[in-house]
């Protein structure tokens, strides 16, 4: 069941069918500094997670699957974390299968997801964090009105040396 769509992609909540697509994009070590992620995780871990976690009321996260509404593939996912019912925000992750990259799946998911952020929840504003290395997604967020707002320095520790990671945030203005 579709939850939110355009012509481009179709978002619907995760379920326990997706945990092995899941398991494969969160267990991929080359997309670990951008989720922060140190240790792969389990497929009982993925699987709890679905049946049971993936509620953004209670839990104050919520996975969506990133789907092509022409053909129905799974192209990625993109997540809602750090829910704030009080102050009225939440985080943005996105995640695109590397071989979907530069379709525009992403850019059109974050715009939906915004939609419903902005007109449903009532949200005052979201945001994204990422590292400076990840040129993509600052353009990504910055062509879809996010604003540059702070930088953490030397926040991610890699092999090479230490990374700053960038905050953008976009405010509702309706």
């Amino acid at each position: 069941m579709m939850f939110i769509k355009n012509d481009i992609v179709s978002l619907r909540i995760a379920e326990p069918n997706d945990a092995e697509l899941i398991y494969r994009w969160e267990n991929d070590m080359r997309v670990w500094h951008d989720s922060e992620t140190r240790v792969p995780f389990s497929m009982r871990q993925i699987e709890q997670f679905l049946f049971n976690n993936n509620d953004l009321m209670s839990e104050k996260q919520l996975r969506l699957m990133i789907e092509d509404t022409k053909n129905g593939t799974q192209v990625g996912c993109i997540d809602i974390y750090d829910y704030d019912e009080f102050n009225l925000r939440a985080g943005f992750g996105v995640l695109i299968d590397e071989k979907y990259r530069g379709k525009g799946y992403a850019k059109n998911a974050i715009g939906l997801l915004s939609s419903y952020c902005f007109n449903t929840l009532l949200l005052n504003q979201i945001y994204a964090l990422m590292l400076a290395s990840n040129v993509e997604s600052m353009f990504l967020f910055e062509s879809l009105g996010f604003e540059r707002c702070g930088v953490k320095k030397q926040w991610y520790r890699t092999s090479e040396g230490f990374i700053d990671q960038v905050e953008y945030q976009l405010i509702n203005t309706k």
